[in-house]
């Protein structure tokens, strides 16, 4: 039997699994007027964050930061350097490593990259403390933790 009721836990609007999903569809959805104009998505918007705050970097150095694994990470990568933004060289103290840096191009793109985080915030009309503190408890879901008994949810 369907039920309507606004208050039943199992209607999909009371999912936080889907408020969740709404947020995050929300706030990429907001970066593309400034993205799209870079040529960029926002995977590649972050790798060069990444880049911006210290290069070269590995691409498991990247991945581990953005959480990607090398199957995503490496298309967008190659991306990257067919657009002009990014080197990918053998490191020279050992082969296995790929590195990754910037090109004049990708550093001249530094400036308005780095001014569209405030933007978002902006958009997001939340208060900066707000912002932080939401930001920090995503952080939180994020990062992967001993599992313990209350998380066993079988």
């Amino acid at each position: 039997m369907a039920t309507n009721s606004n208050n039943d836990p199992r209607r999909v609007g009371a999912q936080f699994s889907f408020a969740l999903y709404g947020a995050t569809s929300r706030v990429i959805r907001l970066h593309r007027p400034f993205l799209e104009p870079l040529g960029l998505t926002y995977p590649q918007f972050l790798v060069l964050l990444s880049l911006y705050e210290r290069e070269p970097r590995s691409v498991g150095d990247i991945g581990q930061e953005l959480g990607m694994d090398n199957g995503t990470l490496t298309p967008l990568l190659k991306r990257l350097v067919a657009a002009g933004l990014i080197t990918r060289t053998r490191d020279l103290m050992d082969e296995r490593r790929v590195l990754i840096a910037l090109t004049e191009d990708g550093e001249a793109l530094r400036e308005v990259a780095c001014s569209i985080p405030e933007k978002i915030e902006t958009a997001c009309r939340l208060t900066h403390k707000d912002l932080i503190e939401l930001r920090d408890t995503l952080n939180e879901l994020a990062i992967p933790r001993q599992a313990t008994e209350k998380d066993d949810f079988s």
